[in-house]
């Protein structure tokens, strides 16, 4: 019982970090049901991180600019989000949620569209 009165911020970390895998891999596998819906595919990086290696078939709104470019994505098909570690694409799923987007799904890392992606 000690044992859980130490490392219970441990078991937690591990806890989330396992939720965000088993979450990314679900949207993984949604994918190609997603994409036959006319999903769009938006990576959340900045601009320089996308530059250096993206997935065929998605798009770049970074984070800090997405707010003012929600315009882009429409809201009548589904919307999958990707980052470097599932963090920033999380955190743009809150705010299109928050907007009125219904259908918001967070891929976590950018690499898992690659997948079943298009193209892929």
């Amino acid at each position: 019982m000690n044992y859980l009165k130490e490392y219970w911020p441990l078991l937690v970390v591990a806890a989330w970090f396992g939720y965000k895998w088993w979450r990314a891999r679900r949207v993984t596998a949604m994918l190609p049901r997603l994409l036959e819906q006319g999903a769009t595919l938006v990576d959340v990086r900045t601009v320089a991180e996308f530059a250096h290696a993206s997935a065929p078939g998605t798009f770049n709104i970074p984070l800090q600019e997405l707010a003012a470019r929600l315009d882009e994505i429409p809201r009548a098909k589904p919307v999958v989000l990707g980052c470097a570690s599932g963090t920033r694409s999380g955190m743009a799923s809150l705010l299109l949620k928050k907007n009125g987007y219904a259908q918001v799904y967070n891929i976590g890392v950018w690499r898992n569209f690659l997948r079943h992606g298009p193209g892929a």
